[in-house]
């Protein structure tokens, strides 16, 4: 099917529908029509926090900038499942080959991100964390594939893509310190450490920074992602709103990454106090994305407990977009006589 192709290779994309040109016309100039759609990954769940894994495309209402658009299909992906498979890409090649040079995930890929930090409020809600974070390994399905990074004064990638639970654990206990990364794991499947250079993790001096670089490694691997964002605040200098520029910057940088790697970023507060001004932009850049906020500093296990359940199954919304100039562009999904809440990113950008 033609959907699944499209969920395999992108977040934008086009489909080129060409007039059949008769013999005597071979060579005339043709015209033809580009639609461009857009791909939308949204959990949606009960008050209970549980999935909905019933809902069709007609229970879902989609606005972009403010306008009703049509909602071409939402296709479930229950927890355990592939999202596309090679049979499916091979019958969409123009002659019959499989050409795409992609790595198809069997199931979730789940990224954990820790900020690491030894100030007294953040180490003691990173420590406690990791411990959830390793009781949520107890959770994984077999088909899950599970990377671990962190930041400390920059990006490190502890652990790709593997589901050896031995192996992400002892990512985790290494995210809590400021060491070396390992050398990439040769039996990861996807590779995340083939999209992303080691010397410009080195360089990647703010955790916003290092949001953007881990994002535009994963472009490259076809599929929804999930990001366990352990941390304790962005907008670390300057202010994301404030004099420093490059921030800023990078800040706009991890949003479109995020986006074009079709991953939601569920945030998980480490910080032990129930509000700080850095926590503001967990929020946000969960909410642009699709994904939730969490406090932990009171009900660590109910939070991680809530972020796994709404990942256990997602949507795959796809529509086409709407006429207009191009530049970033607002997405608002919601359900439609139903009662739920959806979590889906908040734009896209062309």
């Amino acid at each position: 099917m033609r959907s699944a192709l499209l969920l395999a290779v992108g977040a934008l994309f086009s489909i080129e529908i060409l007039a059949q040109e008769p013999p005597d016309r071979q060579g005339a100039v043709r015209e033809h029509a580009v639609v461009e759609r857009v791909i939308v990954d949204a959990h949606v769940v009960r008050k209970d926090g549980n999935p909905i894994p019933d809902l069709t495309a007609a229970d879902f209402s989609l606005k972009v900038d403010g306008k009703s658009v049509a909602l071409e299909s939402a296709e479930w992906i229950p927890a355990g499942e592939p999202e596309a498979d090679a049979s499916a890409l091979e019958a969409e090649s123009p002659d019959g080959e499989t050409r795409w040079d992609v790595e198809l995930p069997p199931g979730r890929l789940i990224v954990m991100f820790f900020q690491t930090d030894y100030e007294t409020s953040r180490i003691l809600g990173l420590l406690r964390m990791a411990l959830q974070a390793r009781r949520f390994l107890t959770t994984l399905l077999p088909t899950d594939r599970v990377a671990v990074a962190s930041y400390d004064s920059h990006l490190k990638l502890r652990q790709d893509f593997t589901a050896d639970r031995e192996k992400i654990t002892r990512a985790i206990n290494a995210s809590l310190r400021m060491s070396r990364p390992p050398e990439p794991d040769p039996d990861s499947h996807p590779a995340l450490a083939r999209h992303l250079d080691p010397a410009a993790a080195r360089r990647a001096a703010t955790p916003e920074r290092a949001l953007a670089l881990l994002a535009q490694a994963l472009q490259p691997i076809p599929g929804g992602k999930s990001m366990l964002f352990f941390g304790w605040g962005l907008g670390t200098v300057g202010g994301l709103d404030g004099p420093n520029r490059s921030e800023q910057k990078a800040w706009e940088a991890a949003l479109r990454g995020m986006a074009a790697a079709r991953v939601n970023v569920f945030s998980l507060d480490v910080t032990d106090a129930d509000y700080h001004s850095l926590g503001v932009y967990l929020e946000r850049i969960s909410e642009l994305t699709g994904g939730r906020y969490e406090k932990t500093n009171i009900f660590p296990n109910l939070a991680m407990d809530r972020v796994g359940r709404a990942i256990s199954g997602r949507y795959v919304l796809v529509f086409a977009k709407p006429q207009a100039p191009r530049g970033f562009h607002s997405i608002e999904v919601a359900l439609v006589n139903r009662k739920g809440r959806v979590y889906a990113r908040r734009y896209y950008e062309d």
